[in-house]
């Protein structure tokens, strides 16, 4: 072999050597990922948060930050856009007119609001409350992300336009995004050993949006008869 082919192979075994490094490194592990409780793994995933001041909501008016609530264990999460003045003052998700509405809405499926975890595409309220901005939205959701990936659900249920393009990353229409399940995971999560591979992700409408527009509420609630045939979910019983 003469001395230049000799370099040559030399230079690609190298090569080859040094892509296998990079593809076999080890993706960065969260600081909750492991833990086998989804509570302190919750409260890992909140004191990371701190303060935030990593988008513009925290300098336009907010009183807190608004994280999630509910069941660290659900079956059935709930994913809205974000706070409003209601949830900016208590610091909960969902409490005002628009989560008495969603309260209704999880009882007639059966259960109790305690027994779903609720939470928001961004934690901040934003002024006025607009709509979150898609910045906004890129900067807060990882963390959301991280809260997906401890809570495990069988089933999300995307809130309104904002939490269902964010969350599957798509800019159809509603009428479009409505009526199917998608399969989700969580994007920017390492894979451990949970065993838990992703969930099924519904899209309804936002109750603040069916207070605006009562009529839609027999459509939302063909949306919430698909994720509760999913569960294996029986609808509350009419009381007399």
């Amino acid at each position: 072999m003469s001395p230049r082919k000799a370099t040559a192979l030399a230079e690609l075994i190298a090569e080859e050597n040094s892509l296998s490094v990079i593809a076999s490194k080890p993706e960065r592990r969260l600081p909750e990922q492991g833990l086998s409780d989804p509570v302190q793994a919750l409260k890992i995933i909140r004191e990371d948060l701190g303060d935030c001041t990593r988008c513009i909501l925290h300098q336009q008016g907010r009183k807190q930050i608004v994280f999630g609530v509910g069941n660290p264990k659900a079956e059935l999460m709930f994913v809205g856009e974000g706070p409003g003045a209601d949830e900016d003052e208590k610091g909960e998700p969902f409490v005002g007119r628009a989560g008495q509405l969603l309260n209704n809405m999880i009882k007639a499926m059966g259960i109790e609001r305690e027994q779903v975890y609720i939470a928001n595409i961004v934690k901040c309220r934003p002024p006025g409350n607009r709509q979150p901005e898609r910045d906004e939205c890129a900067t807060c959701s990882p963390f959301l992300m991280r809260q997906i990936a401890v809570v495990k659900p069988k089933v999300i249920v995307a809130l309104g336009a904002t939490a269902a393009k964010t969350l599957l990353a798509m800019n159809s229409s509603m009428i479009q995004l409505r009526g199917r399940f998608y399969d989700f995971r969580p994007t920017g999560i390492p894979r451990d050993d949970s065993g838990w591979g992703g969930c099924k992700l519904a899209v309804t409408y936002h109750p603040a949006f069916l207070l605006r527009d009562a009529r839609q509420k027999g459509e939302a609630w063909k949306d919430l008869q698909m994720v509760m045939k999913e569960l294996g979910m029986k609808p509350a019983k009419a009381t007399t």
